[in-house]
């Protein structure tokens, strides 16, 4: 009986962490932009290799038995961003991390949206996280001062020498000005989408930051994270949203809640997508066609 059990406990082990492997890596890779580029290429190799073994090619299944080591290298190219986005949220994972200037930093954003949202003025606002976002802009103009409602609305006052382009937000300061975010290239999204909104999807789809715009037409309030814009939304809406995912939750009490809450941190959402928020009926998503 003891040796039966050493047998099979081998075994059992494998295929469990093989399929935990298997759905994380799913997880991870849908709703990135190289999720379609997975989906092609393993269905050109389903193809060949039933292909293969029903003619029985000996030459073919040679190549395909050594096409794991590319398999690697490829991996690393198209999961480049979404790799580097995952390994930085690993090695920020935090131990003992203050609410406080979290919770300010919040309620700047709130109060800044709620001023530009009346007085119909273009603002556009990422919050920097795990990911440095000084690698994602183009250029940007150093600030680095306590960010306050105030201090935005002078960044972002029409005729500003700085109003063009995006603000980024390191913790409690204003790291820059003037930044520009890269524009998302996602197909099929709305007309009605300008450039601002364009540069929070994108910004959002190559690093972890959560991106905030206020429409300089309408004065509606929107937020991009992980590549899904959502548009409309309101103050309290806002406030939730930051607060979930800005605010650090507090820390599990054992390994077990801390890997559960890492896991659900690095898993990607589902396909982008833009989401509309209409004040008389519940959210809803939009995709792009």
């Amino acid at each position: 009986m003891v040796d039966l059990l050493h047998v099979w406990w081998r075994p059992a082990v494998e295929i469990l962490i093989l399929t935990v492997s298997i759905y994380y890596a799913f997880r991870f890779i849908r709703g990135t932009r190289g999720a379609p580029v997975v989906t092609g290429f393993l269905l050109v190799l389903l193809a060949l290799v039933m292909v293969t073994y029903l003619l029985d090619l000996k030459v073919l299944q040679y190549f395909l038995g050594t096409l794991s080591t590319f398999l690697v290298l490829a991996v690393l190219v198209i999961f480049q961003p979404e790799l580097r986005r995952m390994l930085a949220e690993v090695g920020n994972f935090p131990l003992f991390t203050s609410t406080t200037e979290q919770r300010e930093t919040v309620e700047v954003i709130i109060q800044t949206a709620e001023r530009m949202s009346d007085l119909r003025i273009g603002a556009l606002i990422a919050i920097e996280q795990s990911i440095q976002l000084q690698e994602a802009v183009e250029s940007g103009i150093v600030v680095d001062c306590e960010a306050t409602p105030e201090m935005l609305e002078t960044i972002f006052f029409p005729n500003n020498a700085v109003h063009d382009g995006g603000v980024i937000i390191k913790g409690d300061r204003i790291a820059y000005a003037a930044c520009i975010f890269p524009l998302t290239q996602l197909q099929g999204l709305s007309k009605s989408l300008g450039t601002r909104h364009r540069a929070a999807i994108g910004l959002s789809e190559e690093t972890d930051a959560v991106v905030v715009a206020v429409s300089e037409e309408t004065g509606a309030i929107s937020y991009a994270h992980k590549g899904q814009l959502v548009r409309g939304v309101t103050l309290e809406e806002l406030r939730a949203f930051l607060t979930s995912v800005v605010v650090t939750p507090s820390r599990p009490r054992n390994w077990v809640g801390s890997v559960r809450a890492w896991a659900g941190r690095t898993a990607a959402p589902g396909p982008p997508s833009v989401a509309k928020r209409d004040a008389a009926s519940p959210p809803f998503v939009e995709m792009g066609k």
